[in-house]
């Protein structure tokens, strides 16, 4: 009998044991949103940004090329009366022979747990804790109802709201176009088509696609969005109707 006590006491202590190690391996302390979006008044970053535009009626494709330049401004009470930093943003030629003119603001409001950005009455959650591959939040839930119908005949942001941001992947070090950024997370907005680019001119055909990516100790240095719909318009001419922007960090102090 005393061998079977000292038996089941042993076995206790090694499950006992096992749960605890295995609680502490599995314990994850997420990085602080502040890693990826830091603020304080002065810092800047400068872009290279791609603006895709449909003229002549949505009939004919363009894109139109700037350097932008977002500056933070200085610490705010938000309208909500929470503590915010304003940004600025400038723009001038793409090659950066022009003076910077400037081109608007914007808020970001870091919180407890996220990360917001209010611009043109929109408000946007960036970022969300913990920062882990795979984890999701709805980063456009204050988004009201097709929050682009007043300048775009489209329906592409009928479900806007409901997108799920995602952080997809971390990577030590990623390239694009020259430049290269250490320390990067991407966060999954959207990626959804239908006949995009358009070959088929007689079918309808779309495109959503968002998605950032952060670097460590800088910021934002990648973005995509991009909303457009086409119509084959039967019983007139095909038109397309939507917008879309890509800019990339070139500079930052």
């Amino acid at each position: 009998m005393r061998f079977l006590r000292n038996y089941r006491v042993g076995i206790s202590a090694i499950i006992l044991l096992t749960f605890f190690s295995c609680s502490k391996k599995e314990e994850f302390v997420s990085e602080p949103i502040s890693d990826y979006i830091p603020l304080q008044t002065g810092k800047y970053i400068t872009y290279r940004l791609d603006s895709l535009v449909f003229t002549n009626f949505g009939s004919n494709t363009e894109i139109h090329r700037y350097q932008v330049k977002h500056e933070v401004d200085q610490q705010i009470t938000d309208n909500l009366g929470r503590p915010s930093w304003r940004v600025f943003t400038y723009i001038r030629d793409s090659a950066g022979t022009q003076p910077w003119v400037p081109n608007g603001s914007y808020f970001i409001t870091p919180t407890a747990q996220q990360t917001e950005l209010i611009e043109d009455n929109l408000r946007v959650i960036k970022m969300h804790l913990p920062i882990r591959e795979g984890f999701q939040w709805h980063g456009n839930s204050y988004m009201p109802d097709e929050p682009y119908g007043a300048s775009y005949d489209f329906s592409n942001d009928i479900d806007i709201e409901n997108w799920d941001f995602t952080y997809d992947v971390f990577e030590s070090e990623w390239t694009y176009r020259n430049q290269t950024y250490g320390d990067v997370v991407t966060v999954e907005q959207q990626d959804e088509s239908e006949n995009a680019p358009v070959t088929n001119v007689g079918n309808y055909g779309y495109k959503n696609r968002s998605v950032e990516k952060y670097s460590k100790s800088i910021g934002l240095v990648y973005r995509q969005y991009e909303l457009w719909e086409y119509q084959p318009n039967p019983s007139g001419t095909p038109y397309t109707t939507g917008f879309g922007i890509t800019l990339w960090m070139i500079d930052h102090n």
